[in-house]
């Protein structure tokens, strides 16, 4: 229930920030509107500054996932191909669909279609692209050997700086 109720907020959400219209995420990919980054990267931050703070004090445990440098990229160019070709991502096209864009059914069936190839595929994906540049459970500060505490404040003020130059310097 509590997955469900998120979810919708979320996908609420997504689309009062207007982030789940098909017009605002061509404008991200024709770098001519930047509302999408401009969320994106709030989220990034908040996420990550609320995340680190709660693991510092003990209230949550980190589960990470193995970094794998192949599976990564090779994820990342899908996920592009599939963003450029169609316009959405995979929370924005359920927002889509959600309030009305019936051209997020296309999305959907994406979806379902890339989900069954790649359970299908896992097996063989697990003994070959899965191994390639594997670097076990890290953390970006990690493998920079610089403190989390430090990294995050970093990078925390190093995108809010990019947040505050894209509401600046660019057209909503």
């Amino acid at each position: 229930m509590a997955g469900v109720l998120f979810g919708l907020a979320f996908g609420v959400l997504l689309q009062k920030g207007g982030v789940a219209k098909f017009h605002v995420l061509i404008g991200l990919l024709l770098l001519q509107d930047f509302t999408v980054a401009k969320v994106m990267l709030t989220a990034i931050v908040v996420g990550m500054i609320g995340v680190l703070t709660l693991h510092h004090f003990g209230k949550v445990n980190l589960h990470l996932k193995p970094t794998r440098i192949g599976a990564n990229v090779i994820g990342g160019l899908l996920f592009g191909a599939g963003f450029a070709l169609l316009g959405y991502c995979p929370g924005t096209v359920a927002a889509a669909l959600g309030q009305g864009s019936w051209d997020a059914l296309f999305g959907m069936a994406g979806l379902v279609a890339g989900s069954w190839i790649f359970a299908e595929l896992s097996g063989w994906s697990k003994r070959t692209v899965e191994k390639w540049g594997d670097l076990g459970e890290v953390l970006l500060p990690d493998l920079l050997h610089v403190p989390r505490s430090a990294f995050a404040i970093g990078l925390g003020v190093a995108l809010t700086s990019v947040i505050l130059v894209l509401e600046r310097f660019t057209i909503r």
